[in-house]
This record gives C-alpha cells, structure tokens and sequence, in this order.
C-alpha cells in the first residue's frame, strides 16, 4: 500500500465528521430502553437496534471488505441479518421481521459499532494517496446513509411509542415542538413567470445519483405559497368533513380513507380519545408527537400526512400541490419562508429518473435508482433532519399512503 498519506486536512476533517455522524446516532437512541429498541411495529419501520446495526454493516461492507488490507467480519452472521435490500450482496432476514431479531444483543450491536469505527479509523491512518480517491466517496456516502437512517430512527420510534396506549414520550422537553411563529400571517402567494429552468445537482459537494444530472425543465406560470399550510387551516378542513367527502379526493386516496379510516393526521388525538385519560388533556385536538401528548399548536406546520391527504387538501383550498421543479425554483426567491427544518412538503412529482440518470458504480447502484415506480417526491427537510444533511436538489421519496414521517404540504396553483 502507498504510503503517501491524503491531503491531511481533507483526512482530519472526514475522520472528525465520521466521529461526529457515529456519536450522534448513539446519542438518538440514548433516551430508549433496551426494549425500546428492539420493537418494530408495522413493516415500514425498523427497530431502532437494527438501525445501528445496519449502518454499521454499510461501512463493514461497502469500505472495509473492499478496501481495508486483512479485515475480518465482526460475525459472519451480521451480513445476513442486516442487509436491507442490496440484492447483489446476498440473502437477508425478512424486512417485516425485523422485531424478532432479540438476538443479537443491544450490546453485541454496540460492540459491533465499535469494532468497525476503529477499523474504519485505522484505514484513514492507513491509506495512502493512491487509496484516498476511492475511500472518500465511500465514506462519505456512508455518512449521508446514516444521517438518513437518524432520522428514520426518530419517525420509526415515535411510530412505535403511539401504538403503545399510554402514549409515552420520547424525550420530554419544555417549550413548544415544530414551532413557526406565534400568530402565523395570512397565505400570501408568490407568482412565478414560468420559463425554462435548470434543476437538480451540479458543482462541488455531495448529492445523491437521483439528484442528478442538472437539467432543463419547462414551468408553467403558476403561484406558490409563501408558507406552510399550518395545524389551525387542516382543522379547518377536517371541520368542513373532508374526511367524507370523495370528491376532494384521489380515487385510491378514497380508498385509503375507507380502508384505514383516516379522520385526521396519523398522531392528531380527538378529545374523547381513551388514551388521553392518562395524560390530562383538557378539551381540543392534542398532537403526539417526539416530546409526548401536546395541545395541538394552530401555528404549527400539520405533519405525518400522506401524499393523499396533502392533495385532498389542496383540492379543498382550491389549489394544488407544487410541482417539485416549481419547489425548486421557488427556493430562494425574496419572501419564500419555511423551506426546510418543519416538515418534509409532497410534492405533485412522481419519483422518476431525470433525464440522462446514471445510477452510482458498484454495489451502490442499487441504492436509489430500482425504486424509481410508484413513490412520490418530497422537498425541503424536517425538524428530524440531522442538521447538515439538507440541500436545495435534495429528492426524499414515498409511497403515497405513507403517513408516519414529518410530512405537509405548501400549496401552489395555476395562473
């Protein structure tokens, strides 16, 4: 192996983040019990111990095997146990079943923390200037990965915590949780001339293969809202019954409504809900959420919608959900507010390969291109977003009926 270390500063500064990004998905499981930790409570969501695992097996997999001289697998067990859904690398433990997995120990999945960050740290020591390109991007790719699933460890455990019927918190806190103003102000709308547009990555700095290549896309004159629809307006609309009226809604959104039935946002709590006895609630709508049983905040961006609800809504404002171009564009025009850090915001786009895409090389091709069917994209960031892990061509995606992340909306219309 060369011996040439890396550029020293690029070095530090990546083993400082890599340090960082590692303490602080222990530090978002440290408020839960070993219990906690272990329960999975529908199929879209993971256990918060299986989390740690598994972004550990990403750096084990994808960097050590690959490129670490002489490194030998924590136990030949892991790779089956926490692969998610990387075809190329083998067999894995059903996704639904990932509850059951009691064994291996919270405290083995610690070890095994441990026993790959010194690894990885000692390949910084270790590569030379020959290895540095190939071993960066991994890492850094690694990183991006884990900060993703921080914040999957939060909307999987507040899931988790809201089917049990005392509705415990998370981590108490004082003071007011996804806050926008005291009074918000009136919707204002932001008209935008249309025209051809540039969107997606391009320059320095990470972005995902899906964020990719820049293009040129076509906007129609439209007007987008200057901020998010907020917890008093939804009150609004599930007040004027839209929750029972088919007309506001898709077809399969209807469905949804009739098979679930959906009455309001996923952890939104109606004043005669049983579960509320033990909390003391007085009268009014009451949100669970991170920080336990809360009075619902008018001002406060609605969150944990669906795509089908977002467009119900909309339907139902008279308007209509922001293209995710039109999202893009808007970005940073003079007025806009509440871009990033509230609520992730659906959008009207399907996820679908920009024009030209070309998946990442190796085994991550498989980590964003094959689910390009059938989800929707979302903009902005969430107040669960690990802090740095925003950006403006950022495409988070879902399903249309998933309704358990920090997800609203911000309306737009046709001019």
């Amino acid at each position: 192996m060369n011996l040439i270390q890396p550029a020293a500063p690029a070095a530090e500064e990546l083993r400082e983040r890599f340090q960082s990004v590692r303490a602080h998905t222990l530090e978002l499981a440290a408020p839960l019990s070993a219990e906690d930790q272990c329960i999975q409570s529908m199929p879209d969501a993971s256990p918060t111990k299986w989390h740690l695992a598994h972004t550990t097996w990403f750096f084990e997999t994808v960097l050590l095997q690959p490129h670490a001289s002489g490194y030998r697998l924590f136990d030949e067990r892991f790779p089956y146990l926490f692969n998610s859904y990387y075809e190329a690398l083998g067999p894995r433990h059903p996704r639904p079943q990932r509850g059951l997995l009691t064994r291996p120990s919270l405290d083995e999945v610690h070890a095994y923390r441990r026993h790959v960050d010194e690894a990885v740290l000692a390949l910084f020591g270790a590569a030379g200037e020959a290895d540095w390109p190939a071993v960066e991007p991994i890492v850094t790719l690694g990183l991006q990965h884990e900060q993703q699933h921080q914040e999957l460890i939060l909307t999987d455990i507040l899931h988790a915590l809201s089917c049990n019927p005392v509705l415990p918190a998370y981590r108490p806190a004082s003071g007011p949780a996804l806050r926008l103003a005291s009074v918000a102000p009136p919707m204002q709308w932001i008209e935008r001339p249309g025209g051809v547009v540039e969107a997606g990555h391009a320059g320095p700095g990470f972005a995902f293969d899906n964020e990719t290549p820049r293009h040129a896309t076509l906007l129609h004159p439209h007007a987008i809202a200057d901020r998010l629809v907020n917890c008093g307006e939804y009150a609004q609309f599930i007040a004027d019954g839209g929750y029972q009226r088919p007309d506001l809604w898709l077809s399969d959104g209807w469905a949804a409504v009739q098979a679930h039935g959906w009455r309001c946002p996923t952890y939104w709590l109606a004043p005669d809900d049983p579960r509320l006895a033990h909390h003391g609630a007085a009268g009014g709508w009451q949100v669970f959420g991170l920080h336990g049983v809360r009075p619902m905040e008018p001002e406060a961006p609605v969150a944990q919608l669906s795509f089908y609800e977002a467009a119900a809504y909309a339907e139902w404002a008279g308007a209509r959900l922001p293209t995710e171009f039109e999202w893009e564009a808007a970005h940073d025009v003079p007025g806009i507010s509440q871009m990033h850090g509230q609520v992730w915001q659906w959008t009207r786009s399907s996820y679908d390969p920009y024009p030209g895409f070309r998946p990442l090389a190796g085994v991550a091709a498989e980590y964003n291109g094959k689910f390009m069917v059938g989800q929707i994209v979302l903009r902005g960031s969430s107040v669960a977003t690990p802090a740095g892990h925003a950006r403006t061509t950022y495409r988070n995606f879902f399903p249309p009926a998933a309704r358990w992340q920090f997800s609203g909306l911000r309306l737009a219309k046709d001019l």
